[in-house]
């Protein structure tokens, strides 16, 4: 499953990757917000975060003024890997080698031709799953659990 949010800065953008995903007959389930009302970002990262990590295969996109806040946010979840992109490379190379679960990028930064390469690049590239890959996100994990 693919979920998608966003705070008010990233409302716009959100709308129309919504209806970019639609028009491709991908599934999706919009976490909010819903309007451009201000809305704090945490929450929408936190609630996001919280669903991709039910199953393995699900993936988010989250969607802030420069996606910065919603990476940092994000990437507090165990389990998270988001990645804040502007371009399709690193969107697909995050998925392929660091099998990253969350995209993140910002409505005030990129227009909506971009927006819809990096959401393309991201759900459509897989996990290598190269062992050189798997060891690295392995550490990850271990940075994650480590409790010094």
């Amino acid at each position: 499953m693919l979920y998608i949010g966003s705070d008010h800065a990233g409302f716009q953008l959100k709308e129309s990757v919504k209806k970019y995903l639609h028009e491709t007959g991908i599934e999706f389930t919009d976490l909010g917000t819903h309007s451009e009302n201000s809305c704090d970002y945490t929450v929408i990262a936190k609630e996001l975060s919280d669903k991709v990590l039910e199953k393995d295969n699900n993936l988010g996109i989250l969607i802030c003024g420069t996606g910065v806040g919603m990476s940092i946010a994000a990437n507090k979840t165990k389990g998270i890997r988001a990645a804040c992109c502007s371009e399709p490379y690193s969107a697909k190379l995050t998925r392929q080698h660091n099998n990253a679960n969350v995209l993140c990028f910002g409505g005030r930064v990129i227009g909506l031709g971009l927006a819809f390469e990096l959401v393309d690049a991201f759900i459509k590239t897989p996990f290598s799953g190269e062992a050189r890959h798997m060891d690295r996100i392995n550490k990850i994990s271990q940075i994650e659990n480590y409790e010094g």
